[in-house]
């Protein structure tokens, strides 16, 4: 038997025994070591996104096929590993200010990072199953992290349940489709369809149904999406700022590796329901938003739909597809991150503000945290030059060339239909009546919000880092 090339998943060791220590670190010191282990947890992020970088060479398959290491895998292991360390820095004021400062928040992120690492490395539907179960258990706790407000506890139990009952529905799709191949190794299932010893029969589509539903739920696509509204606005807003970026990213890398490299010759089987999946997320995305009062509601709603403006990149089948979802999610983190963040600096003297009335003459008491936030807001809706636009330009262009047109002009019509709640918000910041001031901005916030807005702002100036990576990074599947 071949022993395996640990070299290979290096970053992933290294961020399992750097957990295992942070936790041994905040059991000795307790709770006075939460700004040291929130530190100390950043830096092990940045240490395994160097290892990540400087560990890959070029595509290696290790530990008995199970796991793959390929520039895919490099690209949207780096975009996890940023968001969540940006969302553990994002955290350590609120938590302090809210007395949530506990030292197992951080490694609760560690751990959930590392389960989507192992998400988008995963060569196999078991390895899959594993890096999402990592995944998913630490953010369920995560999410009932305020133990004293039964909001958050209701959200986190509502997290628990749904995701439990995905669980079941993607391991079901899992047995059908080992049952009707043999097989749940990624390369040998591609092997299988593409020299078609196996007829793609009624029982193996239903098998990728479920498969398709379970992987839904993860990034909250339509139907499945009855979770987000309630977890976004029940958890502490750190914690929802990670779930909109991190989970998102690796949960949507696990639908692109999965279609595109085992059942990338069965394209005609699995289109279609993921053209209905996209659709819908954006028809919900754009109108459910319309009356949502509660600014990280509205995020979520929000989330929704640009799950869906990434899912038509996929629906397209094609390597430009794929380019366009690997652009569109290093974007959407992006607008995201900075989002959260100036949603973190709301605050008035009774503590954290929510409701999106109370933005009203934002641009009055803070003139650069509402132009930032307009940038942002613009770039959700995909006004042009902004990045949010480059975006979305990406994907439609390769679902035009697949000829999805219909796909394409629908998720035009759900943009313009959905910039409308993103400019209220800015019509309410400049042009009502100034409401109760806010405080002063946190240091550790402006920084991230005004490097966010550079990034978004400029990003038409010198696109090709993003658009050379992204090219690479969607090659690797179809090579």
């Amino acid at each position: 038997m071949e022993l395996p090339d640990f070299s290979i998943a290096l970053p992933e060791i290294f961020l399992a025994c750097a957990a295992m220590a942070l936790l041994m670190v905040g059991a000795f010191r307790g709770n006075n070591s939460t700004s040291l282990v929130s530190w100390l947890s950043v830096l092990s992020l940045i240490i395994a996104a160097f290892l990540t970088q400087y560990e890959f060479r070029e595509t290696f398959v290790t530990f008995s096929g199970l796991y793959k290491d390929d520039a895919f895998g490099v690209f949207m292991k780096i975009l996890c590993l940023g968001a969540s360390a940006l969302a553990i820095i994002m955290s350590l004021d609120f938590n302090k200010r809210e007395n949530l400062a506990r030292f197992e928040f951080p490694i609760l992120v560690v751990l959930a990072t590392l389960g989507m690492m192992v998400m988008i490395s995963a060569n196999d539907l078991m390895s899959l199953y594993l890096g999402i179960e990592l995944m998913s258990l630490s953010l369920y706790v995560t999410a009932a992290f305020r133990r004293d407000s039964v909001r958050s506890t209701e959200a986190g139990l509502k997290y628990f349940v749904l995701g439990a009952l995905s669980s079941g529905l993607l391991l079901y799709g899992v047995s059908l489709i080992y049952g009707f191949t043999g097989t749940t190794n990624f390369d040998v299932l591609a092997q299988v369809f593409t020299t078609g010893e196996e007829e793609v029969g009624l029982g193996l589509i239903i098998g990728l149904v479920f498969l398709i539903a379970g992987l839904a739920f993860k990034v909250s696509a339509v139907p499945f999406h009855m979770w987000a509204p309630d977890v976004y606005e029940g958890v502490p807003t750190p914690v929802t700022a990670f779930f909109a970026a991190a989970p998102k990213v690796a949960a949507i890398a696990l639908f692109v590796r999965t279609f595109m490299e085992p059942f990338g010759t069965l394209v005609d089987q699995w289109q279609q329901i993921i053209v209905f999946i996209s659709i819908a997320s954006m028809i919900l995305g754009a109108f459910a938003a319309i009356n949502q009062k509660n600014i990280k509601r509205l995020m979520a709603y929000s989330s929704i739909g640009h799950i869906g403006y990434a899912l038509v990149g996929l629906a397209a089948g094609t390597e430009e597809g794929v380019r366009g979802v690997l652009i569109y999610m290093a974007i959407y983190v992006v607008m995201n991150i900075g989002t959260f963040a100036c949603i973190l600096a709301m605050r008035q003297r009774d503590g954290a503000v929510e409701d999106i009335s109370e933005l009203a003459g934002l641009s009055k008491s803070r003139p650069w945290m509402a132009f930032l936030l307009l940038v942002f807001m613009f770039s959700l809706a995909g006004i042009p030059p902004l990045a949010g636009f480059f975006g979305k330009f990406y994907i439609f262009v390769a679902a035009i060339n697949a000829g999805l047109i219909p796909l394409a002009v629908i998720g035009l019509v759900t943009s313009v239909v959905g910039a409308f709640y993103y400019l209220r918000i800015v019509k309410i910041m400049y042009f009502d009546d100034e409401a109760e001031g806010f405080e002063p901005v946190n240091r550790t916030l402006s920084i991230i919000m005004t490097v966010s807005g550079i990034f978004v702002a400029f990003f038409v100036v010198f696109p090709s880092p993003l658009l050379d990576s992204a090219q690479a990074a969607a090659a690797a599947l179809f090579s």
